[in-house]
């Protein structure tokens, strides 16, 4: 049965182009899967080995899983041209990696189908698909492309779809393609009306018993460049990106506690029917071997999200300090591979920390929150949101499996392995604040597996105060 709400006009009367993503996403989801039917073309290596035939077209008449690989997952190190800068900020993908063919055709070596069936009592049963491609549109490994939808029967509705091309990419002699990861350009947009956003009030003190729920109707696009300079691969990275956001809000679902419009009706108000226009620019120093699994070296980053646009308020802005560290140590349930290894299993301690600020009028849900899939673990999403905020982690981070495993002839898990983790931090409604607020802690354990090193995947089970709380991710959480 749809639930009841006749305080609020439905999403279709306030804001038309939420009734029409269902459309739009049935659209995208035809041309992602057919697009290769239609004779989308692989672009030709930008170099390579000098042969009458280019790597994609023999892989098109045969294809070898293990091509490049050893049989028990094992990367051989390849040799980068002379000309590239910072080689070991590349990642080398293998010829047998690189499965020729459309989506089915790929499905779980480039492509990934994971189908999403849910049941929660305040939001009805559900069903949905994640379709990802880290090789989109067949251009031998410098695109990916996302799609994900949901349904339920009380009208939750989620659809995204995330779109990326990295900037330095090149063909190996020999087959393969090596990426330089820090550099990319990355697109998205979706739709979500989410019935069951939690917020607890203001401040690092409220308790579990201030728990409230309001319905989060949200639009949203956005592009960024991520770029590192002057060579790829230096240390040096800048960001620059723009997003746009509309909410509605409307009566939470969860039966069990206040809606938050009840609750905090000033606050609430305050924040619905809202636009923003953000503005994104990040300055970052990283001496990390790696974006997505770094096993050694660190980060200093600045970021400022700029709001110079936004519904009945004027200009505003957060700002980010943030650092992290890795280093590695001796493996607990391997060797840690060898020199002559691509990607060797390695074992390492990593702690991260960050310190921001909200300056100038933002709306509550636009405000910094600790709890979740990222910071906090222990708690559920959103417990603690103020103004300013601090959090610190660290984590032991293990591989089990080194080797991983393999499925099927072609699809192999690259490794499984497990982290333990502990993470502190407080908010406050300024940073003077922060030094006498209330400090939380939280610590758990993360089951890991990876398919490759940029392709990892965390179920993280979080301890606190407040009990046990689960959250499922891809990438790690610093």
């Amino acid at each position: 049965m749809k639930h009841p709400d006749t305080r609020y006009p439905t999403p279709e009367t306030r804001h038309p182009i939420g009734s029409l993503f269902p459309w739009a996403f049935l659209l995208a989801l035809f041309w992602f899967l057919l697009s290769p039917a239609f004779g989308v073309e692989n672009e030709p290596p930008s170099t390579g080995s000098p042969q009458s035939e280019s790597p994609e077209k023999k892989a098109q008449i045969t294809y070898n899983p293990f091509a490049g690989m050893e049989k028990d997952g094992r990367i051989p190190k390849k040799a980068l041209p002379d000309d590239i800068k910072n080689p070991g900020r590349w990642r080398y993908v293998p010829e047998g990696r690189i499965k020729p063919g459309n989506v089915i055709n790929r499905l779980f070596v480039s492509s990934f189908i994971t189908p999403i069936v849910f049941y929660e009592q305040d939001v009805g049963a559900g069903g949905g698909v994640a379709l990802t491609d880290i090789d989109f549109r067949q251009k031998r490994r410098q695109e990916f492309a996302g799609i994900f939808l949901s349904y339920t029967t009380e009208e939750q509705q989620r659809y995204s779809m995330v779109w990326q091309r990295w900037l330095n990419h090149r063909e190996i002699e020999g087959g393969g393609v090596a990426f330089e990861e820090r550099s990319y350009l990355r697109g998205r947009g979706g739709y979500a009306k989410t019935l069951t956003v939690r917020f607890f009030g203001l401040g690092p003190d409220t308790i579990a018993d201030n728990e409230t729920s309001y319905t989060d109707e949200v639009t949203y696009g956005g592009l960024f460049i991520q770029q590192s300079f002057p060579e790829p691969g230096d240390n040096a990275v800048y960001r620059l990106g723009i997003n746009a956001e509309h909410h509605n809000l409307s009566e939470g679902y969860v039966s069990s506690i206040p809606s938050t419009d009840e609750t905090y009706p000033l606050l609430f108000e305050d924040g619905d029917d809202y636009d923003l226009l953000v503005l994104n620019g990040m300055l970052r120093y990283d001496t990390r071997d790696s974006q997505h699994n770094p096993y050694k070296g660190g980060l200093i980053q600045l970021n400022i999200d700029g709001v110079p646009l936004q519904s009945g308020n004027g200009a505003a802005a957060a700002t980010t300090l943030e650092g992290n560290w890795a280093l590695k140590v001796p493996g607990l349930f391997h060797d840690s591979g060898d020199a002559l290894e691509e990607h060797p299993p390695t074992d390492s301690i990593a702690f991260g920390a960050f310190i921001n600020a909200t300056h100038g009028d933002l709306p509550f849900w636009a405000l910094t929150s600790l709890g979740g899939r990222n910071t906090l673990r222990g708690y559920i999403s959103n417990r603690f949101t103020d103004k300013a905020a601090w959090h610190a982690s660290g984590e032991y981070r293990i591989w089990v499996i080194p080797r991983g495993f393999t499925v099927t002839k072609s699809i192999r898990v690259e490794r499984v392995g497990l982290a333990l983790f502990y993470d502190i931090g407080t908010v406050g409604d300024g940073l003077d604040a922060l030094f006498s607020s209330t400090v939380h802690d939280s610590y758990g354990v993360s089951f890991r597996f990876s398919l490759e090193r940029t392709a990892l995947f965390r179920a993280d089970l979080g301890f606190s105060d407040e009990g046990m709380n689960f959250n499922f991710a891809y990438g790690l959480s610093f």
